[in-house]
């Protein structure tokens, strides 16, 4: 199917089905963040599944390319993010499948039932408070600072809209590790599995992968290393799986 494309927009190969999606680099593109916790996170094709903050649509694309989930949808506040990941949707002929729903994540128990989703996944907003941000408007500031919504906004929003037992995949920063378990446990949304990733073998972790069960019982597994680069430039045969290289 063939779609418009507006100023500055550009059509991405994501190796994956042959699956494609739109971008602005102007604006804001997905990065490894998101493709990682597709990586890591399980689905099955019976399951409904929600991603909270989609951006332009790559976790719902991805998701359904590796799971075939019954159903998938992606909120999305920003609505040149959410136009982009509905055009992105329609481009690859999934509209039946895959919706976009333009709304806040704060919201999300007003826009969807209760204990309606087998899977919700997020790639939050990492920074909190103003540290290098210069414009709170602009869209990469949105996704990347804590403008709209809160870890605990996030959380919250998750445990209320699983179903019992239902799973919750969140990448975010190693800095922030204690805070997000806490809120993850004050939720009843228990830490299940870790995965620690490394830019180099040598250097410290800069992101964290993270699976909670609603209503699971205490016990997580922490999963080996997951290194990105095996020298600049080369990505270690984890990283070019998960990428579809």
């Amino acid at each position: 199917m063939t779609v418009s494309l507006k100023e500055n927009e550009r059509i991405d190969d994501l190796q994956r089905n042959g699956y494609r999606i739109i971008q602005n680099p102007q604006k804001f593109c997905f990065g490894m963040d998101a493709v990682l916790l597709t990586g890591f996170a399980r689905a099955r094709a019976v399951d409904d599944l929600l991603d909270l903050g989609t951006g332009t649509g790559i976790i719902p694309l991805l998701m359904e390319a590796k799971y075939g989930c019954r159903h998938l949808v992606g909120l999305e506040i920003q609505a040149e993010s959410a136009d982009m990941a509905a055009r992105s949707v329609a481009l690859n002929c999934l509209s039946e499948k895959i919706e976009i729903v333009t709304g806040d994540i704060k919201e999300a128990g007003n826009l969807f039932p209760s204990a309606s989703f087998d899977c919700i996944t997020c790639n939050p907003p990492y920074m909190i408070g103003n540290h290098g941000l210069t414009n709170p408007q602009d869209a990469k500031a949105i996704a990347r600072h804590e403008i709209l919504c809160t870890l605990e906004d996030v959380v919250g929003q998750a445990a209320v809209l699983l179903k019992p037992g239902g799973h919750f995949y969140l990448v975010h920063r190693p800095f922030r590790l204690a805070e997000i378990m806490a809120v993850l446990i004050r939720y009843k949304l228990e830490p299940k599995r870790m995965q620690l990733v490394y830019p180099y073998v040598d250097k410290e972790p800069n992101m964290v992968l993270l699976e909670a069960v609603r209503g699971g019982k205490s016990r997580m597994r922490v999963e080996k290393p997951l290194i990105v680069f095996k020298s600049p430039g080369e990505y270690m045969p984890e990283i070019r799986d998960v990428y579809g290289y």
